[in-house]
């Protein structure tokens, strides 16, 4: 069974020298670590965990360290967990890496999209403000909106017990979209783009195929998948991905999703084709 899994920040802090990607050497083995905050409390109080059990602790970043609780603080109002340290490791970057542009959505769809594509190993996520977005994020409420995003990605990652959480990027309206997506010249980072879109001719496999990308691509790669909203995308943004030199139009299959299954569906697509759930 998977260890449960607890985020805390300033893990990389505790000083422990890191041998390669393996554990801990054994004269570090004595060090101990004190959960607090709110994942202390989860630990303590929600989840009840008590001596002797395993757990696994993350920065968020692909650091992991894996540990043994020696006692609960429940006493303590702020409830932590006090863990010795068993082994520390650092996840590798995924390669390549899976990021999700997801139009904004009403009824908590984009939410949902998120959500999902955290737990199916999206990277990063980027929201967009498409030209037939229903919902809107005023200035005066970005902030707020964007921290419940991050809530969503941080709550999907713990429970499916990824050591990284993914990025999240600031809101991008259309054309700073198209803007972005463009190669800039001498650019050593690779950007392949899937905009998914019902009358698209290409399938995602062959979209893979015509791209050479693969799973022994270089981590640097990043391949972009953008959902559009409920009310599909208007004439200039499908005419401006047409244009794009890495950006190509790709149909997910004979249905036609909404917002909140066809980016987590096609992420899973493009997971499994380039061997990373071949684990």
């Amino acid at each position: 069974m998977t260890l449960p899994l607890f985020y805390a920040e300033d893990l990389a802090a505790v000083g422990l020298a890191l041998e390669g990607s393996g554990p801990v050497s054994a004269a570090s083995r004595s060090r101990e670590y004190l959960l607090t905050g709110s994942e202390g409390h989860h630990a303590a109080i929600v989840r009840r965990i008590g001596p002797g059990e395993q757990v696994m602790l993350s920065d968020g970043a692909g650091l992991v360290m894996h540990g043994t609780v020696l006692s609960p603080q429940a006493e303590d109002p702020r409830a932590s967990l006090r863990v010795r340290v068993d082994g520390l490791s650092q996840e590798p970057e995924p390669s390549p890496r899976l990021t999700l542009i997801q139009a904004l959505a009403k009824d908590g769809r984009d939410e949902a999209a998120i959500e999902a594509a955290t737990e199916l190993g999206v990277d990063c996520i980027i929201p967009w403000q498409a030209d037939r977005s229903i919902v809107r994020w005023k200035p005066e409420r970005q902030e707020k909106a964007m921290a419940k995003w991050r809530h969503v990605l941080t709550s999907a990652a713990k429970q499916s017990r990824r050591p990284r959480v993914p990025e999240l990027r600031p809101l991008l309206d259309t054309s700073a979209l198209l803007a972005s997506l463009q190669q800039p010249a001498g650019q050593t980072a690779q950007a392949l783009t899937a905009v998914l879109h019902e009358e698209a001719e290409q399938s995602i496999p062959l979209f893979l195929s015509r791209s050479g990308l693969g799973a022994a691509s270089a981590p640097e790669i990043q391949l972009c998948v953008v959902v559009g909203p409920e009310g599909g995308m208007s004439e200039r943004e499908v005419t401006g991905f047409r244009t794009g030199d890495s950006t190509e139009l790709v149909r997910l299959g004979p249905q036609v999703l909404r917002s909140s299954t066809a980016g987590p569906a096609a992420l899973a697509i493009f997971a499994q084709l380039l061997g990373r759930w071949d684990v």
